[in-house]
């Protein structure tokens, strides 16, 4: 990280990572080396590539990607740079029996395997073999899809830990993507995270979830790679979120560095938060519903999005405002609330591992 922080591990003894961090985009270009490229980034979801020959671009800490589904059935992920002059292999999604360079016209397979070269006779010491476009790992859960640059890190299963067993008895099965929706914010990235990991703005940010929620049990939980948040439903008051037979509670997992998962009773939804700049962040949020045709299904997709825009366009409100503030001139760094801020420790402490550079076990 910087030569000026040194993570602390005891949470009341620490402060939080230095204000320079959130403004510099020399930071930023770091995070995207050890950070962003080396976890597992969701990417998209399964029926967008559900058939042969189906496919969907994508970029992760600046590297083009394409993700497909082979003639074999085979899930992939592969580099979309061809590889005579770097143009792009593939553009959107759709559905293909072949990929054709938008610059040369090299075409590739489905296996990102180099299948023809355009007016190239001639050429010594020229393999096809050898210029196949480079792959990355790809796997799924659920309806989620993932990909992670580097190939030494620890399969997306054990990096997600007991996650799907937590949510299990949620039962995801049949839940499909409903609706999405993007938000540009002004703040970097890790303001919105530090924002997200912690309930303590809740009853000053957000009165109307405050008022949902039974604030005073509400606790953060840390694990090696995930966060959980949990937030009791107030069966006496509360009418936006609704708790069922099963569970009377929200959960909001964190998956370090930049991916929410929000669990309710009857949803959930996914939060990806991608910096676009050093104080620019495009956050996703994509909705996952059962039986998403029926009426009733979509009057509660409507309610849920529109109580969501509420409280996230008072969490952008907040995130550019700690922006500016971190641009002060007389503000370095704060302290934590023992009580309240654990999450946001937890995060500092694993972006401060990565960032040293070292294997993360």
């Amino acid at each position: 990280m910087s030569d000026e922080y040194s993570f602390e591990k005891r949470l009341a003894a620490a402060s939080t990572i230095p204000a320079r961090l959130y403004t510099d985009p020399e930071a930023l270009e770091e995070e995207k080396r050890k950070v962003f490229g080396r976890t597992w980034q969701l990417v998209g979801h399964t029926e967008q590539v559900a058939e042969p020959g189906q496919y969907f671009t994508t970029t992760i800490a600046d590297e083009p990607l394409i993700v497909a589904r082979g003639a074999d059935a085979t899930l992939r992920a592969f580099s979309n740079v061809c590889r005579h002059r770097a143009g792009p292999v593939a553009s959107g999604a759709g559905s293909c029996k072949n990929f054709r360079c938008g610059y040369h016209g090299w075409t590739y397979a489905l296996d990102g395997s180099l299948i023809a070269t355009r007016e190239f006779d001639g050429v010594e010491n020229f393999s096809r073999e050898e210029n196949c476009l480079p792959q990355f790992r790809v796997e799924t859960w659920g309806a989620l899809v993932f990909v992670n640059l580097d190939n030494d890190s620890a399969p997306l299963l054990e990096f997600l830990e007991d996650i799907p067993a937590r949510v299990g008895d949620r039962n995801f099965e049949g839940m499909k993507l409903a609706q999405a929706k993007d938000w540009y914010v002004n703040c970097n990235w890790k303001v919105y995270v530090d924002n997200y990991l912690e309930g303590y703005h809740i009853p000053i940010v957000h009165p109307a979830l405050n008022r949902e929620l039974d604030y005073a049990r509400y606790r953060t939980e840390t694990k090696r790679f995930y966060s959980i948040q949990h937030s009791p439903i107030r069966q006496d008051r509360a009418t936006r979120l609704q708790a069922n037979s099963t569970s009377d509670e929200a959960q909001y997992f964190w998956l370090f560095p930049n991916l929410m998962l929000n669990v309710y009773p009857d949803n959930y939804s996914t939060n990806l938060i991608v910096p676009l700049s050093a104080e620019k962040t495009l956050t996703i949020f994509e909705w996952y519903f059962r039986d998403i045709d029926n009426d009733e299904t979509q009057a509660a997709l409507k309610r849920t999005v529109e109580f969501s825009d509420e409280i996230q366009r008072e969490d952008i409100s907040i995130c550019e405002a700690v922006q500016r503030g971190l641009r002060s001139r007389t503000y370095r760094a704060g302290r934590y609330s023992v009580k309240r801020e654990n999450g946001v420790h937890h995060f500092h402490g694993l972006l401060s591992q990565f960032l040293s550079g070292g294997r993360i076990e």
